[in-house]
Parts: structure tokens; C-alpha cells; sequence
């Protein structure tokens, strides 16, 4: 079974739950131009003022990923 690896994008902003939803909106295109296989992906609601848009990607595909998108942190999924 492949491991995987959940890359996160801290959105800190009034209106930082829109502006998640659209990051993820262009981390989703990515990952279908770079035909990479997406395990998972949403948005995460901290409060009012912090969301995390976010990517599960093969750990195969983790260097890829993140060199071209520069998430700001990732964990084991």
C-alpha cells in the first residue's frame, strides 16, 4: 500500500475560507496538467480567520509536488 503525504496551504485572511477554495481550485489544475494522481484534497476551516487548502498526493510524487507549489508545511497522511 502506497504512503501518503498531505501537503498544506495556510490561508490567514477575513476572508480566508474563499480564498482557500480558489487555491485549491489551481492546486487541483496542477495535479491534472501533471497527470499526478490525487488521493484526497479540500479545504479545512480553523476559525474565521485561518483556513488550510490542502493535497494528498502519493509519496512518490511529494518532490514534485512540492518544489512546484511550495506548500507551507506537510504530515504523513
Amino acid at each position: 500500500m502506497p504512503e501518503h503525504i498531505k501537503l498544506i496551504w495556510d490561508i490567514r485572511s477575513g476572508d480566508a475560507k474563499p480564498m482557500a477554495e480558489h487555491h485549491l481550485t489551481h492546486l487541483r489544475e496542477y495535479m491534472t496538467m501533471e497527470n499526478l494522481e490525487m488521493v484526497d484534497s479540500g479545504v479545512q476551516e480553523i476559525n474565521d480567520v485561518h483556513c488550510t487548502a490542502y493535497l494528498v498526493v502519493n509519496k512518490e510524487n511529494m518532490i514534485q509536488v512540492r518544489d512546484a507549489l511550495k506548500p507551507h508545511r506537510g504530515e504523513i497522511a
